[in-house]
C-alpha cells in the first residue's frame, strides 16, 4: 500500500550547509509515526530519485539550493508546477524535476501534489565544513512549515 505522505530530505550531511534537508527528514521522523508520514533521507541524485518520488499521494522535499538571490538562510516554499525548469541539462546531472517527469512518462504513480521547501544556502561544497548560521537557524523553522504541509495540504 502506497504511503499516503512521503518526506524527502536531500542533501549530504558532511558538506557544510547541504546537510539541512537531512538533518530536517530526521527531526520530522522523531515526530510523525511511520504509518502517518514515511520520512527518508537521500544524498542520491539522478535517476535514483525515482525510488523517492513515485507512489505516494503527496511528497514534501526538503533541501538546499543556492540562487544567490537570497540571503543564506532564506526558505523558499514552492509547488512543483509553480517552477519552469531551466533549458539543457542540470549542473548535478539529472534533478529532481528530471526524475518526476521521467517517472510520469513511463506511467509511473507520481503525486500530483509536491512541495518544495528549498533554504538559501551559503556553502554545500565544503567537505567537514560546519553549516552557516542562517542556515542552520532555518532548520527549526522548516521543520514546522514540513509539519503544517503534512497536516494541512493548501
Amino acid at each position: 500500500m502506497a504511503a499516503r505522505v512521503r518526506v524527502l530530505g536531500l542533501g549530504n550531511e558532511i558538506l557544510a550547509d547541504d546537510a539541512l534537508g537531512i538533518l530536517a527528514a530526521r527531526e520530522l521522523a522523531r515526530l510523525f509515526p511511520p504509518a502517518d508520514v514515511e520520512v527518508v533521507e537521500s544524498s542520491q541524485s539522478g535517476l535514483h530519485l525515482l525510488d523517492y518520488v513515485t507512489g505516494v499521494d503527496r511528497l514534501v522535499v526538503i533541501d538546499t539550493v543556492q540562487t544567490g538571490r537570497t540571503a543564506p538562510g532564506e526558505i523558499l516554499v514552492v509547488r512543483e508546477q509553480d517552477v519552469r525548469s531551466a533549458p539543457g541539462t542540470a549542473a548535478h546531472g539529472t534533478g529532481l524535476f528530471d526524475a518526476l517527469a521521467l517517472a510520469r512518462q513511463l506511467g509511473f504513480p507520481v503525486p500530483d501534489d509536491v512541495v518544495i521547501l528549498a533554504v538559501e544556502a551559503a556553502d554545500c561544497l565544503t567537505l567537514g565544513g560546519p553549516m552557516h548560521p542562517a542556515v542552520a537557524a532555518a532548520l527549526p523553522q522548516v521543520v514546522e512549515l514540513a509539519r503544517a504541509l503534512i497536516r494541512n495540504p493548501r
